[in-house]
């Protein structure tokens, strides 16, 4: 693997690892914020609470608009640039949610975050997929997952020691705010990439412009004039009305596998266990610092199955992981409903979530990523990632939302035991191995330009 590649691959990458630090960074401020604040009250009749809406979910409805019309900048003004504002998102956001001193700007701060969370989710993947070879794509846009749990590994680790080093009331504003550090270095690095190539091709760039991305990119001269021809043939048709195009008919194959492996990331409840896990941990027994530092675990073996499934995506390929995944997150997640359940041990209900977040891990977040981002032809890459990833945030959203209505609610049925969710969970995984089986094409080796004929009806 070229080493220029893999550099300029990973700076792109680390818009994951704020995205990471950002989604899970709240939950070590969801408790001193609800005793703050009062937030915990319900919206008129709704079942709806005030912490739910506006204090735990804002970022992942911010996330919603930036994934659905993360396409628009993706497509207008390039990756790179969209790469660079999503890094100026993310320090406004850290700075501006630390100094909050009411809820409402608060959840505006976290708000222009959880935009740049989402428009990471379409712009790096997009961006890596296109600069990489078919035989290392898997790999290196699986890099934009392994940061993002590597930022939830740092966000658990660093909310736990800023909890031992401040006061309650003052260091979750510590744990929000340190993201402005590895934001600002992040932005700083995105100014010295190259733009994607196919991306300058797409726009009808001079050929001496893509070039010159082509050689920034560590391609030789005879190479790098052979991959501009190749450009050129693969976007000789009309690249007007894009937008409108995604939903002509043509792109009715990967629309629907977007929807789907997307949906099914989210009814898989990992979002639910990430931004609860301090309090789910806390319901099965553990002291709030104990369940604080059995987060960090969760990290860990997050961070290690990752890389593995990253090492095996090129080689087992990515419905294989997907095989491996699903059958993991059937099994524990209906063992973490039956210790619910049951009243068993907090040690035996951690391993078992630990077990959950190993599948979810080598399957759905090696694949996710790569397979949105393969799927769609160069024309409309940028509109059907934005696709996918908006279908994987508004179901993130829902998901959070409704929790504190689940936990917190005093009709709420789950508010004493809430293994009947993990159950839930279980039954769509299901679902999910029935995706995989009969669904599901294999991406692995094959170039983006061949894919694309793939999925306009060929053979799979």
């Amino acid at each position: 693997m070229d080493k220029r590649i893999l550099r300029i691959s990973l700076t792109a990458a680390l818009a994951g690892f704020l995205f990471g630090f950002d989604t899970v960074v709240i939950s070590g401020a969801n408790q001193p914020i609800k005793e703050l604040w009062g937030t915990n009250w319900f919206l008129g009749e709704t079942p709806f609470t005030f912490h739910g809406i506006f204090i735990m979910s804002m970022a992942l409805w911010g996330t919603v608009l930036g994934s659905l019309f993360g396409g628009i900048p993706c497509d207008k003004i390039g990756r790179k640039k969209t790469l660079l504002w999503i890094g100026i998102l993310y320090f406004l956001s850290a700075v501006g949610s630390a100094l909050a001193v009411e809820p409402y700007s608060f959840s505006f701060f976290r708000f222009i975050g959880g935009v740049g969370v989402g428009a990471s989710s379409v712009a790096a993947p997009i961006y890596i997929s296109e600069i990489s070879k078919a035989s290392n794509r898997g790999r290196l846009t699986a890099m934009y997952q392994f940061n993002i749990v590597f930022g939830i590994l740092i966000a658990f680790i660093s909310n736990y020691l800023i909890g031992l080093l401040f006061t309650p009331d003052n260091a979750w504003r510590w744990m929000l705010g340190i993201e402005g550090l590895p934001a600002l270095i992040y932005t700083i690095m995105v100014l010295k990439i190259p733009n994607s190539p196919r991306w300058l091709a797409l726009k009808g760039s001079e050929d001496s412009t893509i070039l010159n991305a082509l050689h920034n990119l560590g391609i030789e001269k005879d190479l790098a004039m052979a991959r501009l021809s190749e450009l050129k043939k693969s976007l000789e048709t009309s690249i007007s009305n894009q937008k409108e195009k995604l939903f002509a008919g043509k792109y009715n194959k990967p629309l629907l596998l977007a929807f789907l492996i997307a949906l099914f990331n989210q009814l898989s409840g990992i979002n639910f266990v990430l931004y609860y896990a301090p309090e789910i941990l806390e319901r099965a027994g553990l002291a709030s610092g104990e369940s604080l530092l059995s987060s960090i675990s969760i990290g860990v073996i997050n961070l290690v199955f990752t890389f593995i499934g990253i090492a095996l995506i090129d080689k087992l390929g990515r419905k294989q992981l997907m095989y491996i995944g699903s059958i993991g997150y059937i099994l524990s997640l209906a063992m973490v409903g039956w210790c619910f359940y049951s009243g068993a041990s907090s040690l035996l209900l951690l391993i078992f979530i630990l077990v959950f977040i190993a599948s979810h891990a080598v399957g759905q977040g090696a694949v996710i990523w790569v397979f949105i981002s393969e799927i769609f032809p160069n024309k409309v890459r940028a509109y059907g990632q934005s696709w996918g990833t908006g279908t994987h945030w508004v179901f993130a959203a829902l998901i959070t939302l409704l929790t504190p209505t689940f936990l917190d609610s005093e009709i709420g049925i789950f508010k004493e035991n809430p293994w009947p969710i993990f159950i839930f969970f279980s039954t769509m995984m299901v679902l999910q191995l029935l995706f995989v089986i009969f669904m599901m094409p294999e991406t692995k080796g094959v170039s983006l330009e061949d894919l694309a004929k793939k999925m306009r009806g060929a053979k799979k």
